[in-house]
């Protein structure tokens, strides 16, 4: 077969391995170095001494076109960049998932060895809506509140406790201050609802404290719904400012009661089942608390089918300001981050009043509160960070912001099968 003929095929890039996104391009749409030479695309002898390697590559001593054997490297390495640009959305089809997905199968690594974190990438980028995920800014929301339910005898301390981790909050010395500080993370106090105002926090106040739900409803729906505003609005600000990735935290004495009143409520269970000891209570103490619960279940019957009517009944202020923050999230394209049994709760209340909220909700850690396996496994998520962690006041969720970076530098890096020249790794599941 003469030279011309036999190379035909891979001149018209119907069977070229470097330029598979130029398959079935028409000739005269041909736009790459590799296809620049015209007597190259029409198969023809430039005029050199000319030899084929096995791939097709033509090596020519003589000629004046781009695939001198001096340009080879070059060459080789514009299919590689056309594949990727083309999959990263410039002239392709695929969404910011697939993209980000496809940019993870050309790290020069075992599919999928980088586990869940991996999954929290691709994630990522559908929530921003792009494959250039970037978390580079980004803080954590304490959302702070007080509880009339601490009148039953449900903690170790008053609610004056709250007002004074607040302060160290807004001073830079609490603990969520020094783990955040590892990772360039913002620290933000919202008063959703405190006792004792603290200057120097977000005003999002509602109410001095909720009433004691062992007696009466925790909150008006009134007053449940400004809260979620709010906690949807604080969203659209850190959003205005440039801030990428938002984890949440907060501080409220008593908390742990209502929000597992509300687990208790929203997944119909006993609080013999899921109520803990929160910040370490007697067993006196733990009975006391799930008395309370149960009193205030029993008194208000709050329907599991109207997460509002839960959360007015039930939680409290700072927890309203969290549900808000996650379903800002979905509406401002932030990826918002759960930190223990509180935040779960506020993120389970998000997702009952829109589902599609969740998909901007990455979750951190499991607490060793025994409400959160109830939740994550309602919510169909799989905490990362198994640390018997429960300290509250997004500590658990700062945590997972470093496993992140490190994921995302192996994301953006240069360590990919291309740059090194060698084949991608493929499925093999069901090859024999």
């Amino acid at each position: 077969m003469p030279e011309q003929n036999k190379h035909y095929n891979f001149f018209q890039n119907k069977e070229c391995e470097y330029f598979p996104c130029h398959k079935g391009v028409k000739e005269e749409d041909f736009n790459c170095l590799f296809c620049y030479c015209p007597l190259y695309t029409l198969g023809k002898h430039c005029g050199g001494n000319c030899t084929y390697t096995e791939s097709g590559i033509k090596s020519c001593q003589h000629c004046t076109f781009p695939h001198q054997k001096k340009n080879y490297d070059a060459i080789i390495a514009l299919p590689r960049n056309c594949r990727r640009r083309r999959a990263l959305g410039q002239g392709g089809q695929m969404n910011a998932q697939e993209q980000a997905q496809f940019r993870w199968n050309h790290v020069a690594k075992p599919l999928n060895s980088l586990g869940k974190l991996e999954q929290l990438v691709v994630q990522i980028a559908g929530i921003q809506q792009t494959a250039d995920v970037c978390i580079n800014k980004r803080c954590v929301l304490i959302c702070c509140g007080d509880h009339g339910v601490v009148a039953e005898g449900v903690s170790q301390s008053g609610s004056e406790v709250t007002a004074l981790v607040a302060q160290s909050i807004v001073a830079g010395t609490a603990n969520i201050n020094l783990m955040a500080s590892v990772s360039g993370t913002d620290v933000y106090a919202l008063d959703f609802g405190m006792v004792t105002p603290v200057m120097g926090t977000v005003d999002c106040r509602i109410a001095a404290g909720t009433r004691n739900m062992a007696r009466e409803p925790a909150m008006t729906r009134a007053q449940a719904e400004q809260a979620v505003q709010a906690g949807i609005d604080a969203v659209a600000r850190m959003k205005a400012r440039g801030y990428q990735l938002i984890a949440t935290g907060e501080m409220g004495i008593g908390n742990t009661t209502a929000s597992t009143a509300m687990a208790c409520a929203l997944l119909c269970c006993s609080p013999e089942d899921i109520t803990g000891r929160g910040a370490g209570l007697s067993d006196a103490g733990l009975q006391r608390k799930k008395a309370a619960i149960q009193r205030a279940l029993s008194i208000h019957h709050p329907n599991a089918d109207d997460a509002l009517d839960v959360l007015a009944k039930v939680g409290g202020f700072e927890i309203a300001g969290m549900v808000g923050i996650f379903l800002g999230g979905l509406r401002h394209h932030v990826p918002i981050v759960i930190d223990g049994v509180i935040s779960a709760v506020a993120a389970l209340t998000a997702v009952r009043i829109d589902p599609a909220s969740k998909s901007a909700m990455l979750p951190s850690h499991m607490s060793h509160e025994p409400a959160v396996v109830r939740i994550m496994s309602e919510l169909g998520m799989s905490p990362i960070i198994y640390a018997d962690m429960a300290l509250g006041e997004g500590t658990g969720a700062v945590s997972l912001i470093p496993l992140l970076d490190m994921a995302l530098k192996v994301y953006h890096g240069p360590h990919t099968f291309d740059e090194l020249g060698i084949s991608a790794y493929e499925p093999q599941e069901g090859k024999a």
